[in-house]
């Protein structure tokens, strides 16, 4: 039994193209959506780049990429085949390109659902690409002079401004990481010697933060240094002092600005995903209908169509059929001398004795 069975007049058929024409047209604009969409993400990614570990989340704006363009190609060929398919007479011309041309379209719009379903699933991996890329921006902070690693300071500073973060948890996490560079270290200090001395790799670690962790709406003058010890500073309470860091971590900030745009982008790739459904469902109604009218014969009169011309169980039933003879016409036997009659099996065929009337 056919699943989704509607019958369809001659006027309805055609109604029924010119809609989905209309759709079509609709749909190369979405595509465009997608693939805006997509390079957006790629140049959002790309911005923070130096602070992720692993480039492998681009893999999101590559599918909506590469989703986008292919459905301007394929809605715009729909489009096409939609507006023929108001005549009997042009259907024929693309009569054998509709089944491919449905299974293309299938086969987009699962890739756009996939899309959909990778906006969310990806935070994960975002998390622990950030965590790891900004503990080795925050390590090679100090290298201004290593090609390769000139600019980290830079992007680092322009990050904890833009996004009035500090480190990659909190400002605790600089109090780690030797962040100024030895060659602004004056190394005839004794000071300096024994902080050096006293680390068992060598590094130069203070409870103190680069400038960009100063907060803008401090009341006071920015305590970058000895953020540990009160009584270096006047009138200083290190608990109640809120406003004089950023005490949001870097990872947090980078991870709030990126989930905000992956779900916006997602439930946008969810809605086209469905409006691409819909077209699809459209699509193969009209191309059922116009075959059954092929096969009536009479172009004024009503047809059915449908989405499954047999049930769920009895196509998937046929599908796996088709799948496991697949290739059994072009096997042939090992031996090729079967069913060729040999020499002695021609002469072992007895000969027909003619008996001739009145011989004994």
């Amino acid at each position: 039994m056919a699943v989704g069975k509607v019958t369809f007049t001659k006027v309805e058929r055609e109604k029924l193209a010119e809609v989905l024409w209309l759709l079509n047209w609709i749909s190369v604009l979405t595509g465009a959506t997608l693939f805006g969409l997509g390079l957006f993400l790629k140049v959002e990614i790309q911005k923070w780049q130096e602070v992720m570990s692993d480039q492998g989340i681009l893999y999101v704006p590559h599918t909506l990429i590469t989703t986008g363009l292919a459905a301007c190609c394929i809605n715009f060929l729909g489009a096409r085949i939609c507006l023929d398919c108001t005549d009997t007479n042009k259907f024929l011309r693309w009569k054998l390109v509709m089944m491919p041309y449905i299974v293309c379209t299938f086969c987009f719009t699962s890739c756009v659902l996939t899309g959909a379903l990778m906006c969310y699933s990806i935070r994960g991996q975002l998390e622990d690409s950030l965590f790891t890329g900004l503990r080795n921006a925050m390590r090679y902070y100090k290298d201004t002079d290593t090609p390769g690693r000139c600019y980290l300071k830079r992007t680092v500073d322009l990050l904890q401004i833009q996004f009035q973060c500090c480190g990659n948890t909190g400002y605790r996490d600089w109090f780690q990481v030797q962040w100024i560079s030895s060659r602004y270290l004056d190394m005839t200090s004794s000071s300096v010697v024994d902080r050096l001395r006293s680390n068992v790799d060598g590094r130069y670690l203070m409870d103190g933060v680069p400038f960009s962790c100063c907060s803008t709406s401090s009341p006071r003058p920015c305590i970058q240094q000895q953020l540990s010890n009160s009584s270096a500073h006047f009138n200083y309470d290190q608990q109640s002092q809120q406003q004089n860091l950023w005490r949001r971590g870097c990872r947090q900030a980078l991870m709030d600005h990126y989930t905000g745009i992956m779900q916006s982008i997602g439930l946008t790739v969810l809605l086209i995903w469905l409006f691409e459904l819909l077209v699809l469902t459209g699509v193969r109604y009209l191309q059922t209908a116009m075959e059954n009218v092929l096969r009536l014969g009479d172009p004024d009169s009503e047809s059915d169509g449908w989405i499954l011309e047999n049930s769920l169980a009895e196509t998937a039933r046929s599908n796996f059929n088709v799948i496991k003879n697949l290739g059994k016409c072009y096997q042939v036997d090992d031996d090729p001398n079967i069913n060729v009659p040999t020499a002695t099996a021609q002469q072992e065929v007895p000969s027909q004795q003619v008996q001739i009337p009145g011989t004994s």
